[in-house]
């Protein structure tokens, strides 16, 4: 049986947007994050963070800094009675001629085929174009653009829905 999915980028829209963060000590999770996302739970979907890392492959951390965190943040969304998937990540530079960093569809893909995603009510939440080309590519319409502080050009960009907090999604995202 296909799954419902609510694939969210991490950096600005599950916490607060930091450089190349890769310390517990410097990450804050964005006000709302833990009941938006036990709210798409009790509707029946599945939650996947989709995440590209480049300061792994930039040197400025290694892959141990951040599957430490990820751990970390995965303990607390536990705390908070939500269950994440999984969580993909591209480790690689905007340079690399890799599949899965975003904008490229790779790792929406990968979930896809892995747990059968009903792609049609699917959702992506992402802050920055590049997440919803990612998942328009894969196949995923469904797209909300946070604004979190990164420039977004409402008028040119594919997102179906702009707010300015996952929070919001609440009242978008009922079924």
């Amino acid at each position: 049986m296909a799954i419902k999915t609510i694939f969210l980028d991490r950096d600005g829209v599950i916490n607060e947007e930091v450089k190349y963060l890769h310390t517990i000590k410097e990450f804050i999770f964005i006000k709302g994050i833990f009941e938006a996302c036990q709210h798409f739970k009790k509707l029946g979907y599945e939650i996947i963070i989709v995440t590209n890392q480049s300061g792994i492959a930039r040197k400025y951390y290694q892959e141990s800094d951040y599957q430490k965190l990820t751990s970390w943040m995965l303990a607390q969304f536990l705390k908070n009675n939500v269950e994440i998937l999984e969580v993909l990540h591209c480790p690689h530079s905007p340079s690399s001629n890799c599949d899965c960093r975003k904008p490229k569809s790779g790792m929406f893909i990968q979930a896809i085929n892995k747990y059968n995603t009903d792609i049609k009510n699917s959702w992506m939440i992402g802050d920055k174009e590049d997440d919803i080309k990612a998942a328009n590519a894969a196949g995923i319409k469904n797209t909300i653009l946070v604004r979190s502080g990164h420039k977004i050009n409402e008028t040119e960009s594919n997102a179906k829905i702009f707010l300015d907090s996952i929070y919001e999604s609440i009242k978008v995202i009922i079924s």
